[in-house]
């Protein structure tokens, strides 16, 4: 057998990286001849290469001279003590003269040189030079491509979400430690929310380079000083420098100038200590371990999802939404239309234009009202920044070179006299735009927490593009993230509705088996029809909200309110008595999100508000990684283009159709049934017929049934084998909650029902959405039919030949619900409503 295959990928290689950066740092080792093979095994390890096992050698005999490390046909290296090689010019000399006489495929495609502190990368291939600090190993980690992606020893997955992920899990195993101590509830949630932010404030220039990393490190390695170290830098945070009472933590290598002022209300309210032992304190050095300057904003969802437990996630119906799936929201609800003002207003080449438009998006204000983490509010925070630096940028263009370094500079531009401000009055819109509404405590926090760190980053983005230091600390009050109930309390209590431009989010599903006391509570507050999906809730709430108002609304939901039942019992109201219009939707996708357990979810994302849009659209991701668009004139609630036309149940077919049934609830326990392997023990009873479900219709698997209605007592008694099963089935219904199935037990020979047609057409009521046509069959007395199929009795051919045509599985696809993407045929929507 062959060397296992290991499996990483570019993130993971990051954080390799990363730690092997810090270790190499913190041990001020750089003499070549002491250390330098011990770097290389090291930088090897990175990219998942154990150098004893792959045909690259240490110290190579070559043509004059002996190599640190070569692989032949991928990279050479060549190591040099700090500062003994400037401009790396003798390394490179030496690397030449040891390739030189190399056969073509034996020539590396990537020379490198390093003095430990500096790395120089020639890819001889691509004919580049990068020259890079080691310290920036981890950002430049892809240029390495060629010795990682070798085929046999490595597998690489491209996978952005990896170090989300893993540092998500990181900071649970953080949470999980800290519990085990006695540390819970808002406490711990508020703990570790500051405990982020200084993580991240580490890597991003809030806190001076590594201060807090050599805060944490210097305590005792027992963590018995630790929480007293956390609590007094968390007071230090808390207060302007010139105001903190001396920190005996503090040392020679950090001081308190190294730790800005915070405030913003993170690090004001008094909690409890918490406990850290040895294995705590690991817990959080490895978090420092991670770039978090990295970070995408769906980590925080993701974090959250890592620490709750499924059935908690269940409950709460919190399925956290990829990046991905915020920008199909974000940008057809206003991204979109805010993108093409801006580039007409940038071609009418007027300043009062633009500066109009850049009122107006500082203007703009965002509601949540389910904004679990705060992702949706953090993705488009970043977004209307950008565009906001596009404004800056083509004002400063308009105005002349000189604004993009001068304070306070005046310049005529068609006769109008502008005022050339710095960038701190030039960047207005500002994380006070946003609101939120979240019924749990630790998401809160974590919104307004992932809100100050994207500013933060949109901050320095602003410093890099256009070239002046700009940092918004101390914190402001930040957003505005309502702890509640959204379904009982006042939105205007949150932001007034005149103020308002969207609302927006992922509010929660929970079918009727799922919901709380309280959610079926909600749920009979808004709808009549007991079935309708928890998300529903919202739709009817933000329809009542957005009366006599502009405001637009989109939301993500299960696509279950497209379907079936659901269509009439929420969008005929919405439509009739609030006058809501859909603008635009996405058709169902799969549900894809950043967290550890991922939610199994088809959806569909909904843009809605009470005027027309000039222009719907409808778009569609039936083709995988490619999404179509097409116009429309009116959406219905099916999400078609066509009138709103809304089929509800009916007991009967709308012509003159036979009858459709369901077939036979059994309420057994298996008691009943008798499996392929099991029909050997039954062939002298004349009681036995073909059972026939769903998968034994759609897979052609062969089952049975005692069939026991007419049988005498005494022939039943004949049989042991008989007498067995129906005992079982007895004690099976005895055991069940519901009266009604336990009475059942005073006929434990029989199905619930017990329906036997002479001759019928069975049809499954779940099958898949991938076949053309729903499977059918005609079937006689010798085959029962279970409750997974719908059957029709004494149906003909002719019933068969219209059920089995194009139009009518056309039909079904258009109006039928569905299990995920499965269609579920109902007799009472799909058949009933069928115009024969």
């Amino acid at each position: 057998m062959g060397k296992p295959r290991q499996t990483l990928d570019w993130d993971l290689i990051q954080v390799r990286a990363i730690m092997f950066v810090n270790r190499w740092k913190k041990s001020g080792k750089t003499n070549e001849k002491s250390y330098g093979h011990g770097f290389v095994m090291g930088f090897l390890n990175v990219f998942g290469i154990d150098w004893l096992n792959t045909s690259g050698e240490m110290e190579h005999r070559m043509f004059d001279g002996y190599s640190d490390y070569i692989w032949f046909g991928k990279i050479i290296i060549e190591m040099k003590s700090k500062g003994a090689d400037p401009g790396f010019r003798q390394a490179e000399a030496q690397i030449r003269r040891y390739t030189q006489n190399l056969a073509l495929d034996q020539q590396p495609i990537l020379w490198m040189a390093c003095d430990f502190e500096n790395i120089r990368l020639w890819n001889r291939k691509a004919d580049k030079v990068y020259d890079f600090t080691t310290s920036k190993l981890n950002k430049y980690r892809k240029h390495f491509a060629p010795i990682v992606e070798h085929g046999t020893d490595t597998v690489i997955r491209h996978d952005k979400e990896s170090v989300n992920r893993l540092a998500a899990e990181k900071m649970a195993r953080l949470h999980d430690e800290l519990k085990k101590h006695g540390y819970s509830g808002q406490d711990l949630e508020i703990y570790l929310a500051r405990l982020l932010f200084c993580l991240f404030a580490n890597d991003t220039d809030i806190f001076e380079q590594d201060a807090f990393q050599t805060y944490i490190e210097n305590s005792n390695e027992s963590g018995a000083d630790l929480d007293a170290r956390l609590t007094q830098l968390f007071q230090d945070l808390n207060e302007p420098i010139e105001e903190r009472i001396p920190n005996s933590y503090f040392t020679d290598q950090i001081d308190t100038t190294h730790f800005r002022y915070i405030n913003g209300g993170l690090f004001e309210k008094s909690i409890r200590r918490a406990r850290f032992d040895k294995k705590t304190r690991l817990e959080l050095l490895e978090c420092l371990d991670f770039d978090w300057s990295q970070i995408r904003p769906a980590i925080f969802g993701s974090m959250f999802q890592g620490v709750m437990d499924s059935g908690q996630r269940r409950e709460i119906g919190a399925h956290y939404t990829s990046e991905e799936n915020i920008l199909k929201l974000i940008n057809p609800l206003f991204m979109d239309e805010l993108r093409r003002e801006f580039d007409s207003v940038k071609k009418k080449t007027s300043y009062q234009a633009l500066a109009r438009f850049h009122d107006k998006i500082a203007d703009l204000k965002f509601l949540d009202p389910a904004c679990g983490c705060g992702n949706f509010l953090i993705v488009a925070y970043r977004e209307l920044r950008r565009l906001e630096l596009d404004i800056v940028r083509a004002k400063r263009a308009m105005l002349g070179g000189e604004a993009k370094t001068q304070k306070g500079v005046t310049k005529h531009t068609k006769g109008v006299e502008h005022s050339l401000l710095d960038i701190n009055t030039e960047l207005r819109v500002a994380v006070e735009q946003f609101h939120g509404i979240e019924i749990l405590p630790w998401p809160c926090q974590l919104a307004r927490t992932g809100m100050w760190l994207m500013d933060h980053l949109m901050n320095m983005e602003a410093t890099d593009e256009l070239g002046q230091s700009y940092l918004r600390l101390p914190l402001t009050e930040g957003a505005t993230i309502a702890h509640g109930n959204a379904l009982r309390i006042d939105w205007e209590s949150v932001v007034p509705k005149e103020e308002l431009s969207f609302i927006m989010g992922n509010p929660p599903f929970a079918g009727r088996r799922y919901r709380t006391k309280e959610q079926i509570e909600e749920v009979a507050q808004y709808f009549m029809y007991k079935d309708i999906d928890y998300v529903a809730c919202w739709y009817k709430k933000a329809a009542q909200y957005i009366q006599d108002t502009n405001i637009e609304c989109a939301f993500v939901s299960t696509n279950s309110i497209c379907q079936g039942e659901q269509v009439p019992a929420l969008w005929e109201p919405l439509s009739d008595q609030y006058r809501v219009k859909i603008n635009w939707a996405y058709d169902t996708f799969k549900w894809s999100n950043e967290a550890r357990g991922k939610a199994a979810v088809h959806c569909v994302i909904i843009g809605f508000s009470t005027h027309d849009r000039q222009t719907k659209h409808l778009f569609s991701s039936e083709t995988i990684g490619a999404i179509s668009c097409a116009t429309a004139k009116q959406i219905n609630g099916y999400l078609f283009d066509a009138p709103n036309v809304f089929l509800k149940i009916r007991s009967q077919p709308i012509c003159d159709a036979p009858a459709m049934r369901n077939g036979n609830v059994p309420l057994d326990g298996d008691a009943l049934k008798i499996e392929e392997s099991e029909y050997v023990k039954f062939t002298d009873c004349k009681y036995v017929k073909r059972l026939i479900g769903g998968r034994e219709l759609l897979h052609g698997e062969n089952r049975y049934v005692l069939w026991l209605v007419g049988a005498s007592p005494s022939e039943i008694k004949k049989n042991p084998y008989v007498m067995e099963r129906i005992e079982m089935c007895r004690v099976a219904r005895l055991a069940m909650k519901d009266p009604g199935t336990r009475k059942l037990a005073e006929t434990p020979m029989f199905f619930r029902d017990t329906n036997n047609p002479d001759r019928y057409i069975a049809l499954p009521m779940v099958s898949s959405e991938r076949r053309k046509y729903i499977p059918m069959v005609f079937l006689d007395g010798n085959t029962i039919p279970t409750n997974q199929v719908q059957i029709i009795p004494n149906a003909t051919l002719y019933h068969f030949g219209i059920l089995t045509s194009s139009v009518h599985n056309a039909w079904t696809r258009a109006v039928c619900g569905r299990l995920k993407s499965d269609y579920r045929y109902s007799k009472d929507i799909v058949y009933n409503n069928f115009p024969w």
